[in-house]
């Protein structure tokens, strides 16, 4: 089954947060991720709002897992902590 890599996040420095970006622009698709929505417009219907939310289509979770887990990207997820508030998640989809 496929799997969705879902990341919400508020952004606090847009700079550094920038350097998180080319870093997960690259792992993430050579992973098998696929970028279906990424900082667009969105609607809140309930819970905590993020101002930024991104999401990416995998082949699985294994998949997904093996991109948050790749080296590089921890690496950047570093940057990402010292330049954001974010919540990241994988769910398995039905298909």
């Amino acid at each position: 089954m496929g799997a969705l890599w879902i990341a919400h996040v508020d952004v606090t420095d847009e700079d550094k947060y920038a350097e998180y970006i080319k870093v997960a622009s690259v792992v993430i698709p050579e992973h098998g991720g696929q970028f279906i929505a990424r900082g667009g417009r969105f609607i809140q219907f309930e819970g905590n709002e993020r101002r930024r939310n991104v999401v990416a289509r995998f082949p699985s979770v294994d998949a997904a897992q093996a991109a948050y887990n790749d080296p590089r990207y921890q690496d950047a997820v570093e940057i990402a902590k010292m330049a954001s508030t974010r919540e990241v998640m994988v769910v398995e989809t039905t298909e």
